[in-house]
């Protein structure tokens, strides 16, 4: 079983899809990878729905990733002793420590960093951008503020800071716990939100100490600003644009997301392209056609996936939200001019001495597309390999083998890539009778067509790619 498509599909369980059926229907309807938001939920409910993902791999014997999603800091408005309040453009309003029940003049803040990082003419975004308010005069305690955009304020809602750098770690007391579960249950991928800049990735891969990929989302403007640094200490990349949206005007956010899109290809990491993909499908069993361009859009600008939310997770469609997903995808690769788009947008691999994956990796491609290869066949210890043949876009599909299965399950969120666990080859010898094996079985390759086979010597050693070889299936 392969997917005839090259972009990857993320679904989100939730209330909506965490039965063993649903999640079975999930994965044969197009899921490659299921997210798990550690935002709701508890240790048994996660590691329920990490059961019956596991299930559902060895039914079909095809590794699955996993990818938990750290909540991360949540910043928000205390209490109000008597219910919302509604705030007016030009009034005052103050923000505090005071943890006393708020009034229509004042409300608790209970976070001392948001005071330490504020300087007047700042702004603060309330309940998801929907209110306004401007910082005249402040101190290590309090905020007074301006209200720009007025509307009703209610307890317990979120705040935002745009523009400035918060002296607060991405990682909650609570994050901390739930990466000890996520790491325990075997989550191949570890998303971290609250990312400001390189330094906030540093803990959670030190915690993290190679068993799982890192995941940054990129969802603050000081990220954005520090792009490159960012993802360069990242493994995999997530443009969460509903919170990215908040923080930064609107029509900002496609160039953003295009700009991170590129930057992740030139550098071959994975890049998840997140939030309201198909929001009108939480209620309706069909996309709005704006929806199903969003997605196609992603596709065309080469992400290596695409994400359901609420959709999957809560929604009262969720197979059909993953089925249209998928079709949209294979549609969009279908289209002549998609190749015409890839080849276009493929960023030139930069000279390198020192770099022999790359190189090798570059001249797979072009192999590849002299000879007409069925497939590209990739022999992996820890994944590099392969992530650096997904970066050149092949035209042929990329079949990635490895004896880790940690490995393939990580590589089921990266372009074009179809990862199969295998036995580690005893000698070079037996490897081209492997990758051709494989590759007939799995419906890659036709007898008589040719392959290309990249690996390492020896076997086994990260980043040691410096062989290419070509075989007839």
């Amino acid at each position: 079983m392969h997917r005839t498509r090259r972009a990857k599909i993320v679904a989100t369980l939730g209330p909506a899809s965490s039965s063993p059926d649903m999640i079975r229907k999930l994965f044969l309807a197009g899921a490659d990878v299921f997210r798990m938001n550690f935002s709701h939920g508890t240790k048994e409910d996660h590691a329920a729905r990490f059961a019956a993902v596991r299930a559902v791999e060895r039914e079909t014997g095809r590794p699955i990733g996993i990818l938990a999603d750290l909540q991360g800091p949540k910043l928000r408005v205390g209490v109000f002793e008597s219910g919302p309040v509604q705030l007016q453009a030009g009034q005052k309003f103050r923000f505090d420590l005071d943890k006393a029940a708020g009034t229509a003049e004042r409300v608790n803040l209970p976070h001392p960093e948001i005071f330490a990082a504020l300087v007047p003419g700042a702004e603060l975004l309330l309940d998801d951008g929907k209110l306004r308010v401007r910082v005249e005069r402040c101190d290590a305690a309090s905020a007074d503020t301006t209200v720009l955009v007025g509307g009703r304020l209610s307890e317990r809602k979120g705040v935002n800071v745009p523009g400035v750098v918060l002296p607060i770690s991405a990682l909650t007391a609570k994050d901390r716990t739930d990466l000890e579960t996520a790491l325990e249950l075997g989550a191949d991928w570890v998303a971290l939100s609250f990312v400001q800049r390189p330094e906030d990735l540093m803990e959670a891969r030190q915690l993290i100490n190679g068993r799982a990929g890192l995941l940054a989302k990129l969802e603050k403007p000081s990220a954005i600003e520090r792009l490159e640094d960012v993802v360069a200490a990242t493994d995999a990349v997530m443009v969460a644009r509903g919170d990215l949206g908040v923080e930064m005007p609107a029509e900002q956010v496609p160039a953003i997301q295009k700009r991170i899109v590129k930057l992740c290809r030139k550098l071959g990491k994975p890049v998840i392209v997140a939030t309201q993909m198909l929001e009108s499908m939480i209620e309706s069993p069909v996309p709005t056609r704006a929806e199903a361009s969003d997605v196609a859009t992603a596709i065309y600008d080469g992400a290596d996936a695409v994400m359901l939310s609420a959709e999957s997770a809560a929604g009262k469609y969720p197979v059909e939200a993953v089925t249209m997903m998928n079709r949209i995808i294979e549609g969009t690769e279908a289209d002549t001019q998609y190749r015409q788009l890839i080849e276009a947008s493929q960023a030139a691999a930069e000279a390198n001495a020192r770099d022999v994956t790359q190189a090798v990796c570059c001249a797979m491609r072009r192999a590849a597309e002299l000879l007409q290869a069925d497939a590209i066949v990739s022999y992996t210890s820890s994944g590099r390999t392969s992530l650096r043949a997904a970066r050149e876009r092949p035209g042929s599909a990329i079949l990635s083998l490895s004896p880790h299965l940690g490995t393939a399950r990580k590589l089921a969120l990266a372009w074009g890539v179809h990862s199969v666990h295998v036995a580690d080859p005893a000698s070079l010898d037996q490897l081209a009778p492997m990758a051709t094996e494989v590759a007939r079985s799995q419906g890659f390759a036709q007898p008589g067509h040719p392959i290309v086979i990249l690996a390492g010597l020896p076997f086994g050693e990260s980043g040691s790619t410096n062989m290419m070889r070509v075989a007839i299936a």
